[in-house]
């Protein structure tokens, strides 16, 4: 299936199987992709030439854009994939089996494949499936693998040469190697003693020797790498499990900021206390946004000096990400927060549209920079699973609506595809009806406590989730006005936050609060407490440090504690 014109494409995988997909102005599944409804997950290759999808008996390769079936690599009990930067390469990984001999035939867990030819070329041992992916250089001439105590390099030319070079820091926990046409690798070594924390650059091709530039910091047990897409210059998004200060559950963060060239560092002066919630850098990459500070959160754009250019405000978000051009902007809120996202045009700072996507897992640009797809997934909840797709000036193009949706993805296309345009698209001439903003939550009153004492609302609390707010309504004769005098001759003040009088019904009573609002306040107050305790694990997950199985068992039920959450919201009045 040929095509003359580049167009969008993307890939969902439901309950009922994996569906590829035209997208806008189409939105059409494609008729020459044939995978197995049994797939347990896709992954497009970067440069988009390529879908794999994994089987219970193996992963099946095929050409994104012909749908022909490229390799079939006969490996089962396949968990996870990667694609090396230009697809030449395919590496799988394995759930670690022990009954293997350790120490004379270790199980080879992650082994890399030649996509073309389907070939087995090399195998590692990794157990942490957090840990186990493989860095590339851009240009595919060398990969790096972490093992205790050092980086392993190798020549993907022949990996039958085996180790070409190694990188060997005492402690080194992360490594990260730089796009770009010079390969640099990021190392981070974590405090140890009374010693600081360290991030060093070394040039892939001679490690030996002084770094080509490093920052020491205190404060930081895991780290995220974030490079532009030169090469050039790196974020290091530094975090701990404790914020000392008592100013976050989630522990305190920190972004410094390092030029490859070695002169230039710095830390990113953030002016709001609170969290980072996130770092995107412009695919110029001159530019960087960071969100961050309690919330309402504030969203600033840094230059290439890391000096405050632009604030774009402040407002319940922890989301940002350039489309593939850099003209426009999306900064968002999603998880806990409400599912709203902004829309900017960086020529003039002008913001476009607020969005409104309830309940969304991941928010995407698309290829040709003009639209973005917002899904629910099932693994967040289990209701209202789907896609929307929206033009960017905030028309709804596209609505799919399934029973489970596990995974989206676009397809990824060369920039050359979808040239930057002076001017914005138009809004599309047919769009769909908008989704109904959320419905505002208001105060919940149990069957045994209406008409008398009020129950708790709920609201979102300064760092976004829900939160239990005690409410009440007037005593039935009292004084409508503060502080006057009720009926009983006893004065009452009404305490700041509670809700407004109602009318007293016609015949007075003496309320009594009802056992239900202590109920739905310890609920709700247990609920935002677990998901306060599984975030800080999903953290530990991504630094790569070791949990135990109890707490691998918490993150998996943070669904059904979101669901739970969720309902809560829906009996809201």
């Amino acid at each position: 299936m040929s095509r003359s014109q580049p167009v969008t494409q993307f890939a969902y995988r439901s309950n009922t199987g994996l569906v590829v997909s035209n997208g806008p102005p189409e939105n059409a599944p494609i008729t020459g992709f044939s995978p197995s409804s049994e797939t347990r997950s896709f992954l497009y290759s970067t440069d988009g030439r390529y879908l794999a999808w994994i089987l219970d008996t193996g992963i099946q390769v095929s050409d994104a854009n012909q749908g022909t079936l490229v390799q079939n690599i006969d490996l089962k009990n396949v968990i996870e994939i990667q694609f090396s930067p230009r697809g030449q390469f395919i590496t799988t990984w394995e759930r670690y089996n022990k009954t293997l001999d350790a120490e004379t035939n270790p199980h080879k867990n992650v082994t890399i494949w030649d996509v073309a030819t389907g070939a087995k070329l090399t195998g590692f041992t990794q157990k942490q499936q957090n840990a186990w992916k493989l860095e590339w250089t851009e240009d595919e001439a060398y990969c790096g693998i972490m093992v205790t105590g050092e980086v392993q390099f190798y020549d993907t030319s022949s990996f039958s040469k085996g180790i070409v070079s190694r990188l060997k820091i005492e402690n080194i926990k992360d490594f990260s190697i730089s796009p770009g046409k010079r390969s640099v690798v990021a190392v981070f070594i974590p405090e140890k003693n009374s010693q600081p924390a360290s991030v060093r650059l070394y040039d892939v091709h001679s490690l030996a020797g002084q770094p080509l530039a490093q920052k020491t910091f205190f404060r930081a047990d895991s780290i995220e790498f974030h490079w532009n897409q030169l090469g050039t210059h790196i974020l290091v998004l530094a975090r701990t499990d404790v914020d000392k200060t008592g100013q976050s559950y989630y522990g305190e963060t920190s972004l410094y900021f390092l030029a490859i060239a070695g002169n230039y560092d710095c830390r990113v002066t953030l002016d709001k206390p609170g969290p980072i919630h996130d770092v995107c850098w412009s695919p110029n990459s001159k530019e960087f946004i960071v969100v961050y500070g309690i919330m309402p959160a504030k969203a600033t754009l840094f230059d290439h000096r890391a000096n405050s250019m632009y604030e774009f405000g402040m407002a319940p978000r922890n989301f940002v990400k350039f489309n593939a051009q850099g003209r426009l902007i999306c900064i968002g809120g999603f998880g806990n927060l409400a599912g709203e996202l902004d829309v900017w045009d960086r020529i003039g700072f002008k913001k476009l549209t607020t969005i409104n996507a309830t309940n969304s897992s991941s928010c995407q640009w698309s290829p040709d920079g003009r639209h973005i797809m917002t899904s629910t997934l099932y693994k967040r909840m289990k209701v209202d699973n789907g896609i929307k797709i929206w033009h960017h000036s905030g028309a709804l193009v596209y609505k799919l609506d399934v029973k489970e949706m596990h995974q989206i993805g676009w397809k990824p296309a060369p920039p050359e595809f979808f040239p930057h345009r002076n001017a914005l698209s138009p809004p599309p001439a047919t769009q769909l009806a908008a989704a109904a903003p959320a419905k505002p939550v208001g105060v919940y009153r149990p069957p045994g406590a209406r008409g008398g004492l009020g129950s708790p609302s709920l609201r979102r609390g300064e760092d976004g989730t829900l939160q239990a707010v005690n409410s009440a309504r007037s005593v039935p004769g009292a004084s409508t006005v503060p502080g006057a005098p009720s009926n009983d001759g006893k004065s009452h003040k009404r305490k700041e936050g509670f809700g407004t009088p109602s009318p007293a019904p016609s015949a007075p009573a003496t309320p009594k609060p009802g056992a239900a609002n202590a109920d739905l306040e310890k609920r709700i107050k247990n609920l935002n407490k677990k998901l306060k305790q599984i975030s800080e694990i999903k953290t530990k997950i991504a630094a790569g440090e070791k949990v135990e199985l109890t707490q691998i068992q918490k993150v998996e039920s943070e669904a059904g504690l979101m669901k739970e959450l969720g309902e809560l919201m829906s009996i809201a009045k």
